[in-house]
């Protein structure tokens, strides 16, 4: 083993790094569902915007599968993979509700492709974020 690999290590299996890693991949959600509710009317405006209604209780369950699936994911709990699959099969649901790139022209639908195209890499990572708190699970358990 390398010198670099000797100090990378033990950082890479390190709690810290995990919940912080963590976070940053469900940053996009937990701060949408934060700003959700401390402007819930613009959060109710979003919902009418995409033909949701009732909107309040379409924001409401937005903020719940938001912060819930997020915190799920965050803690590495037992339950991460229900956290990552809820917020993978909502940004997957976001694509025909909210970039319909393919009935757009020019640079509007340039920019909401490359959207879908973060959106199915944010999946991954949920995914990838799903199996690595499986494995730290099992691995504290030995």
């Amino acid at each position: 083993m390398t010198t670099i690999e000797t100090l990378v290590r033990p950082l890479l299996r390190s709690r810290w790094l995990f919940h912080a890693g963590a976070a940053a991949l469900t940053y996009i959600f937990w701060w949408s569902g934060l700003t959700k509710i401390l402007d819930f009317a613009g959060a109710q405006a979003e919902m009418a915007h995409f033909g949701l209604t009732p909107t309040a209780l379409f924001a409401v369950m937005t903020i719940v599968l938001q912060l819930g699936g997020s915190l799920l994911i965050v803690l590495g709990t037992r339950w991460a993979w229900l956290g990552a699959g809820a917020l993978a099969a909502f940004t997957l649901g976001t694509i025909p509700l909210a970039h319909r790139f393919w009935t757009m022209d020019g640079t509007v639908a340039f920019l909401e492709k490359a959207l879908v195209q973060e959106h199915v890499s944010v999946v991954g990572g949920l995914m990838l974020a799903a199996m690595l708190a499986a494995l730290r699970r099992d691995a504290v358990a030995r």
